[in-house]
């Protein structure tokens, strides 16, 4: 690219810049109802464009360019605030917790409770046991199993269900 086609595009791209950008502000801010978060999607989007007009690429129409590209950016900042969030929890050491099951321990008395669980299916009964008598956490069970924490997060509460439904048979 040329100095003087440089120049065109970057003229053509300061007049999207003053003709189209509080109307992006306002459609991004819209979608993400944070003022700062969608400033910077929008000054993403005409980073973007740029990029893309260096490369040479051709735009026939700006206003459908421009919009297009930040409501990508939109979807992609949804898909990243979903998944990071949990993530980022995760990592500052919240667990989920169940408070019904916390409750429910509670209310059971302990024999009762490890003579239920030796009725469990083996999978269940190992779970079990580190979660609510050794009471550890679900990373410190991941650690010393190798399973995911998710995986028993899931076999912890399976196994909860089942040692709610042979309490109420008795």
């Amino acid at each position: 690219m040329n100095k003087k086609e440089e120049e065109r595009q970057q003229a053509i791209l300061t007049v999207a810049h003053r003709d189209y950008e509080k109307g992006l502000n306002a459609r991004a801010f819209f979608k993400i109802s944070n003022r700062e978060i969608s400033e910077d999607l929008v000054q993403d989007t005409f980073i973007k464009t740029w990029t893309y007009l260096v490369k040479g690429g051709k735009i026939e129409i700006m206003k459908a360019f421009l919009y297009h590209v930040l409501n990508n950016l939109i979807v992609d900042q949804y898909r990243k605030h979903k998944t990071s969030s949990l993530d980022l929890l995760m990592e500052k050491g919240f667990e989920p917790v169940d408070t019904e099951a916390k409750i429910f321990s509670e209310i059971l008395d302990g024999r009762k409770a490890l003579l239920l669980i030796a009725r469990l299916p083996k999978k269940y009964q190992r779970v079990m046991r580190m979660r609510y008598v050794q009471d550890l956490t679900l990373k410190e069970m991941s650690m010393i199993t190798g399973k995911s924490k998710n995986t028993l997060a899931v076999q912890a509460f399976r196994g909860l269900e089942l040692l709610k439904a042979l309490h109420n048979t008795e």
